[in-house]
């Protein structure tokens, strides 16, 4: 993304100026990304106008639970996050990496970098996510050439969330609700018996470029004041909390805690948690032959540590019980990320908790580390 330009613009947005916008990007030759309903869930795909976005949806959410909802209203954006995070379109799910033909000929896939992708509606743990990818694809001594190509020209417009979901914990991880870097526009909806409208926040150059090619005009004080008041309220209603003081020296501490039997025990390992977590980025190489015997290819595919073959070496598997794989998931997303990467690979969007089958909650579990800990050193 294009570096800061230093603005702090705000302007103002109707409905129509937020089908402009989508117009314009369309004209400058990005594809446009943005939520849809698709099977009774919200996901992200292309889209040419505003009338494909979830007008007046909701998402009520829960451990292992999901469902839509009508809001009654027109709100755009008055939902979370769904199965789907915006790793599908950097880090794709599969990708060809070479093939080989029966005469020994090797051809590298190289991936399209000139695609120009604009993503609409990201939310602040969503750039949370990609910041962390960043930083794992893009900052150590090897840097990934398809996330890299994907990257390069992404545009982005996020939206802050002024009514977190019920399995949301962006607080407690720092990475939300507000947005605060990483942006081209950001947006703050603002939705009420007379009024529906969109404070624009600039990013950078290009989203100020936008914004003034589709005739926004400034927001008025009192315009950005309103947005203000429902982002400051937005504290107010989150339902789960993570401790994260210390959590990573308590993880280290307590390998052995009771706790992960409690939890193997409910577990399916089904990886759902790894699948839809925007920062998990494990995955295997496989290699496929066609029916004719002409040519073998080698792929690219999302894995998890979760699976039992994941950890297999000469022998067998390293982590062969579900309790192993569990925690190996577990220490790795709140303790050993931050020693890689200076950062938990946790970012609060709750999808985890939401699509694990069994409910399990990852805030839940933290505690109960923590209140084991207290109990034992008390007697």
């Amino acid at each position: 993304m294009e570096e800061s330009a230093g603005q702090n613009s705000h302007y103002f947005l109707d409905s129509l100026l937020i089908d402009k916008l989508i117009s314009a990007l369309r004209g400058l030759g990005y594809s446009v990304i943005g939520p849809v309903v698709r099977e009774d869930t919200i996901v992200y795909d292309e889209i040419e106008s505003a009338s494909q976005l979830p007008v007046g949806v909701k998402d009520k959410q829960g451990p292992g639970y999901y469902r839509l909802e009508k809001r009654g209203d027109e709100a755009f954006f008055g939902f979370v996050v769904g199965p789907f995070s915006w790793k599908k379109f950097l880090y794709p799910p599969r990708v060809k990496l070479l093939t080989v033909a029966k005469n020994g000929e090797v051809s590298i896939h190289n991936v399209d970098e000139g695609k120009k992708m604009a993503f609409l509606g990201v939310r602040a743990c969503e750039l949370a996510a990609i910041s962390i990818f960043d930083r794992v694809m893009l900052g150590g001594p090897y840097v990934d050439p398809v996330y890299s190509a994907m990257r390069r020209n992404i545009f982005i417009i996020a939206v802050n969330c002024t009514e977190p979901g019920e399995n949301c914990f962006c607080l407690s991880t720092g990475t939300g609700p507000e947005v605060s870097s990483g942006y081209d526009i950001s947006l703050t909806e603002v939705v009420s018996d007379d009024a529906h409208y969109f404070v624009a926040k600039v990013g950078s150059s290009r989203g100020k470029s936008l914004l003034e090619h589709i005739g926004a005009r400034g927001a008025t004080s009192e315009e950005i004041s309103e947005a203000a008041v429902r982002m400051e309220r937005s504290h107010t209603l989150f339902r789960k909390k993570l401790d994260t003081d210390g959590l990573k020296d308590l993880l280290y501490k307590n390998l052995e805690s009771p706790v992960y039997e409690e939890i193997a025990e409910k577990c399916l390992a089904c990886a759902n948690c790894t699948l839809v977590c925007p920062t998990c980025f494990c995955t295997t190489v496989e290699e496929v032959t066609g029916l004719s015997g002409d040519a073998a290819e080698r792929w690219r595919r999302w894995d998890s540590c979760f699976n039992i073959d994941f950890s297999y070496i000469h022998g067998g598997p390293i982590r062969s019980s579900i309790l192993s794989r569990y925690r190996q998931w577990f220490t790795h997303k709140f303790a050993t990320w931050v020693d890689q990467f200076g950062v938990m690979g946790c970012v609060g969007c709750g999808r985890c908790i939401t699509w694990c089958p069994v409910g399990i909650d990852v805030t839940e579990v933290a505690a109960k580390i923590r209140q084991r800990e207290v109990e034992v050193s008390a007697t």
